[in-house]
């Protein structure tokens, strides 16, 4: 952890920069959108993505604007998508606060969503490079896919690991890896270097989401801002539920907690269903998971420069493999 706070330390003014230039991008004169965009942006997060393109951009020409033009609008359309991730989920907290669902309703929140999206494109217009236009095009339209695939599989209970490493990949590590891809080539770093970047954007991402879906099963709700088995009452089933599932002792009583969960539309107590995912192989495996992307991710920057960044990026890849919140 002490490492992390060094890392973050050794960026505080670029990212400090960065959080002011996010609340300048979603000010508005309407009064509500005002309001709600900034209370989705005070509820605060790791900023990770524009941690990932500032690091990524040491590795080519560093230059601050230019870094905040692309770290900016990956992180808009992060927060973009937990606003609608929150309504899909009915979602009442995260990171320990109402959502904007909870505190106004839905509607508002669909409609703050899609103008932090369309803010979003507003700032990337500033770089004129058209190949970093369509590789975040490309992505929101994935991420757009993960989102319905993930409505298409609520209480599937016969759902591979394969669907759900392609669902992640598309929510979450897509976007976390282009903040490294792109972060590279708006700093003029070579096309080999942005690529290695994004393997290791890729692989961090997948074994983020892994480890989040370990949390929201494992962790407590001072830990995780959240309650413990919020997807699962969702209906969303997690790779540690697939694992759990492949259990021929444990199948029929998951598969009967699932129903129960199902039918009573996630309001119900889920504390015996915790404990058997949490008493399973299912959790150990899914961790196992998230470590052997996080070498991966790790071994994709064997051949980059040996700077600061490097080791900063490795770092974080070791705290996302370990961390339990």
């Amino acid at each position: 952890m002490k490492n992390l706070l060094d890392i973050y330390a050794r960026k505080r003014r670029d990212i400090s920069a960065i959080e002011k230039e996010l609340e300048e991008s979603v000010n508005n004169d309407h009064s509500l959108l005002r309001e709600t965009s900034i209370h989705l942006l005070k509820a605060g997060g790791k900023r990770i993505r524009p941690v990932f393109v500032l690091l990524s951009g040491e590795f080519g020409h560093y230059e601050l604007q230019t870094m905040k033009n692309v770290a900016v609008p990956l992180e808009l359309i992060h927060m973009a998508s937990l606003v609608h991730d929150d309504v899909i989920d009915d979602a009442n907290t995260r990171r320990g606060q109402l959502t904007v669902r909870s505190k106004w309703d839905n509607r508002i929140a669909m409609f703050t969503g899609d103008y932090i999206f369309a803010r979003a494109l507003g700032v990337i217009t500033q770089i004129p490079d058209p190949r970093i236009h369509q590789i975040m095009s490309k992505a929101i339209v994935e991420m757009s896919i993960g989102e319905m695939e993930q409505i298409r599989f609520f209480f599937h209970s016969e759902q591979t690991i394969r669907d759900y490493l392609l669902r992640i990949r598309r929510k979450t590590a897509l976007l976390i890896a282009i903040s490294c891809q792109l972060g590279a080539m708006a700093s003029g770093a070579p096309d080999w270097l942005s690529t290695k970047l994004y393997n290791f954007g890729y692989n961090v991402g997948m074994a983020f989401q892994i480890r989040d879906d370990i949390l929201d099963l494992t962790g407590t709700e001072k830990q995780i801002g959240k309650p413990p088995g919020s997807d699962v009452k969702q209906g969303n089933i997690t790779l540690p539920v697939i694992l759990t599932l492949q259990d021929p002792a444990l199948k029929p009583m998951i598969l009967t907690e699932l129903d129960r969960i199902h039918k009573l539309d996630g309001q119900t107590d889920i504390s015996r269903f915790l404990e058997m995912i949490r008493g399973s192989a299912g959790i150990k495996e899914a961790d196992r998971l998230s470590q052997v992307y996080i070498d991966k991710a790790i071994s994709s920057l064997d051949t980059l420069p040996d700077i600061q960044a490097k080791k900063d990026l490795i770092e974080i890849a070791h705290f996302i493999g370990n961390r339990s919140y």
